[in-house]
């Protein structure tokens, strides 16, 4: 599947994704309507079907067994998979070079993002035809069609980082392959998506023409969800350098430090009929497991026990497991049940987004705040002693980034990738453990195959 001519597999998603969304958000059976029929008779019904169906689309794989956090948890360290069925968990995330050609691996988590992007493309013009809507409400719609195609963008250079990847997919179905565009036009796309949701949900009225799940609570409505906007801005921010930027884009979201830490936006799963589990799931630690590393690293609290991060995310096996020469006797708890939810973005990480930003300002002041927002976490998250301000004053550049990094790594330990994304980020990869001297440091998904062979020529690197 290649997405400069995506138009075929969109319409058919479109249709599965109005019929299959999570049980939560109610989404009634419309006899899978057609695009075609969406586009044309685009009642609020339909429309609102569609709107969560992209939530539905934007959780795709994210917490499949071969999804984005475990394959990204697997690259930065943070787990394993021993599936015995499928030894490329190994043989090809640790041991070999990604393979475009491997759907479940190396060419993975690309189709279903870039066909929700379209599904939002989809939505959108729908609903400027949609007389039922008020003008509201399409500026409703708007705002959250076009976050979520943010964050679908987000998750895809993440994964392809300097290799870029299609932004202007939005094209005919006979059109050629969308160019690819550097990894530095991809981050400026997505920040012009988010702005332009900006505006769109400030004039989105008090309500959206649709319901989110339960993942959402709290932020449902266009001016709470603007919040969550703003939040993935401020993680972009970020990840691009513009510190500046992101602590105005942290002003607008829901960071707080007298709100829970779990506060935020969540992707939800059900046992309901035609919904889908928590596939990172595993009560018998039969196939994802944790690195030991993560035990070797922690760091110990005043009596001398290990983080309390460590101790509530992570568990000790009766007996060590060992495939190919790797052993662990490690495993999480931070999935306890098939229908517990996956964090895309939470308040914790905004803490420590912050603290990020300040000290990467590099300035006396954002040290001073970076300590502030180090402290509250280490303290109220890990259970460890703050950091005196004489000690933290004494500190190299290097050794503060450390620290803040080492607080990342805990607090948001297999949830999304972070850690291998924080690594790449400040060129610390090499940093990352090798359990055997054979092992590599895979640094980026390639492009798929048959994205590749789509091309004429081929792009120059990712294939």
């Amino acid at each position: 599947m290649t997405f400069g001519r995506p138009l075929g597999y969109a319409a058919a998603l479109v249709g599965t994704l109005v019929t299959a969304a999570c049980k939560d958000l109610n989404v009634p059976d419309y006899n899978n309507p057609s695009l075609e029929d969406l586009l044309t008779n685009p009642t609020r019904t339909k429309l609102a079907a569609a709107a969560q169906g992209l939530l539905v689309g934007t959780r795709a794989g994210y917490g499949a067994p071969n999804g984005y956090v475990s394959l990204l948890g697997i690259l930065g360290r943070e787990s394993y998979n021993f599936d015995a069925a499928d030894p490329r968990f190994v043989t090809e995330m640790l041991e070999g070079q990604l393979n475009g050609g491997s759907p479940a691996f190396g060419g993975n988590l690309w189709g279903n993002p870039y066909a929700n992007i379209r599904n939002a493309h989809v939505l959108m013009q729908a609903a400027e035809d949609a007389a039922s809507l008020t003008t509201a409400e399409r500026e409703a719609i708007r705002g959250f069609a076009k976050t979520i195609q943010a964050l679908d963008f987000l998750n895809i250079i993440n994964t392809r980082d300097t290799y870029g990847a299609p932004i202007a997919v939005n094209q005919p179905a006979t059109a050629d392959p969308a160019p690819i565009a550097t990894k530095a036009e991809v981050f400026a796309y997505i920040v012009a998506l988010l702005d332009s949701a900006r505006t769109h949900l400030q004039a989105g009225g008090a309500a959206f023409p649709f319901s989110l799940s339960s993942g959402f609570a709290g932020f449902d409505t266009p001016s709470t969800f603007l919040q969550f906007n703003r939040a993935l801005k401020a993680r972009v921010d970020v990840y691009m350098g513009n510190y500046s930027a992101a602590l105005t884009s942290l002003g607008g979201s829901f960071l707080s430090t007298s709100a829970p830490l779990t506060l935020g936006v969540y992707h939800t799963y059900s046992t309901g009929s035609g919904d889908a589990t928590n596939g990172i799931f595993d009560p018998t630690a039969a196939d994802i497991l944790a690195h030991p590393s993560i035990s070797t690293d922690a760091q110990l609290r005043a009596d001398l026990t290990k983080d309390l991060r460590f101790q509530q995310k992570v568990v000790t096996l009766a007996d060590p497991r060992t495939v190919r020469g790797i052993t662990t006797q490690l495993a999480f708890n931070i999935y306890p049940t098939n229908v517990t939810p996956i964090p895309i973005i939470r308040n914790e990480e905004l803490i420590l987004l912050r603290a990020e930003a300040n000290l990467g300002l590099n300035t006396p002041a954002g040290d001073a705040a970076a300590l502030t927002d180090i402290n509250f976490i280490r303290t109220t998250s890990g259970g460890l002693q703050p950091i005196l301000a004489a000690s933290w004053n004494t500190m190299s550049n290097t050794q503060q980034l450390d620290e803040l990094l080492y607080n990342k790594r805990y607090s948001l330990l297999f949830e999304g990738g972070h850690r291998w994304i924080d690594m790449r980020r400040y060129n610390r990869l090499t940093q990352l453990p090798l359990d055997l001297p054979a092992h590599r440091r895979n640094d980026k998904f390639p492009f798929p195959l048959d994205e590749c062979n789509a091309r004429d020529p081929k792009p120059a690197q990712g294939c």
